[in-house]
């Protein structure tokens, strides 16, 4: 299996319901660096997962729609915790609706799947990993 990874990072402001999150439960901010991963079995006609160009452009575009907003006034959002994990399968999903309405070009259709990983800290990240 081939890959590429680009990134990028947001800003965002949430807060947490349930008594697991202690004190993530009031107001706070959270900067995460954002991995995209695009993964195929074999490399397209370029010789090339994606073009890492439209590959990064796009998901700036993913994460411009959330940067420096509290998710918590976001109506795609409403009461829902948007831990981590959450946030890495909504970029990762929204990757895939680019790559099936053709933003990544033609040779993005044989991509076999994204992996989105943020990263909280340099000691804690998490993922999300979904097929194409």
């Amino acid at each position: 299996m081939f890959s590429i990874t680009v990134r990028d990072h947001i800003m965002i402001a949430h807060s947490f319901r349930g008594e697991v999150f202690g004190p993530a439960q009031r107001l706070h901010g959270a900067t995460f660096l954002v991995d995209a991963t695009f993964r195929r079995e074999q490399l397209d006609d370029d010789n090339i997962v994606v073009d890492i160009g439209l590959a990064t452009q796009e998901l700036g575009a993913v994460v411009s729609e959330l940067n420096y907003r509290n998710l918590d006034d976001e109506p795609d959002f409403a009461g829902v915790n948007t831990s981590t994990e959450f946030l890495a399968k909504v970029i990762a999903d929204r990757l895939a609706e680019r790559v099936h309405e053709g933003a990544l070009g033609e040779g993005a259709k044989g991509l076999a799947g994204i992996t989105v990983t943020l990263h909280e800290s340099h000691v804690a990240w998490a993922s999300y990993e979904r097929a194409l």
